[in-house]
């Protein structure tokens, strides 16, 4: 992640990431972030946390293990105090952490913390949430404030998901889902007005 310039409280880079000075990134060589993403104040993301355990090739050997830790689309939204931590596992008898994908347009509120597997597209995770390890959120689904996702589960496209622990309580409107526009906005005011409200 290279710096570009500096606007008050928050560094951007090359790619238009808005990283706060008081963010906590661990390893960023192991984050690859999709441009225009805002991290905000007291966000932890354990990028140090990397695979350890050599991977399967279709061929049938084995590979390096992949130094990519954490991975997000374009737009994404880290509000205070989200932590990413990429989920672990026991693997032929050594623990090792696998890779978080997290797609484009994501909003995650304040206070929440990941360990999914995988985030989909235009996803609205509210605050105050858990999202266990290897859970896997599908595209345009909203999990509402409170809410803790099981490890391992698996939630539908288009879902609104709430509850401890948390199930499908109904279905995103077609066409419904964060609003593109809404990101974009969102990441417009960051960094540019130094009474920008914590999110």
């Amino acid at each position: 992640m290279s710096r570009r310039q500096v606007k008050g409280d928050y560094i951007e880079t090359e790619t238009g990431n808005k990283v706060s000075r008081k963010a906590n990134l661990l390893g960023t060589q192991n984050m690859v972030l999709g441009g225009k993403v805002v991290i905000q104040p007291e966000v932890m993301i354990r990028g140090d946390l990397v695979r350890t355990a050599p991977s399967s090739s279709s061929s049938g050997g084995t590979t390096a293990p992949s130094t990519t830790a954490i991975q997000t689309g374009r737009y994404c939204f880290f509000s205070k105090g989200v932590v990413l931590r990429p989920p672990g596992r026991r693997y032929k008898g050594q623990f090792s952490h696998m890779p978080m994908r997290i797609g484009h347009h994501v909003f995650i509120g304040q206070d929440t913390v990941v360990q999914a597997a995988t985030i989909g597209d235009h996803v609205r995770i509210g605050k105050n949430c858990v999202i266990g390890e290897f859970a896997i959120i599908k595209e345009c689904v909203e999990v509402l404030d409170g809410a803790v996702v099981p490890p391992n589960m698996v939630i539908p496209n288009y879902s609104i998901v709430a509850g401890q622990p948390a199930r499908v309580v109904g279905e995103v409107p077609e066409g419904g889902g964060p609003e593109e526009n809404g990101l974009r906005g969102l990441y417009s005011t960051v960094g540019n007005n130094p009474q920008n409200p914590d999110m």
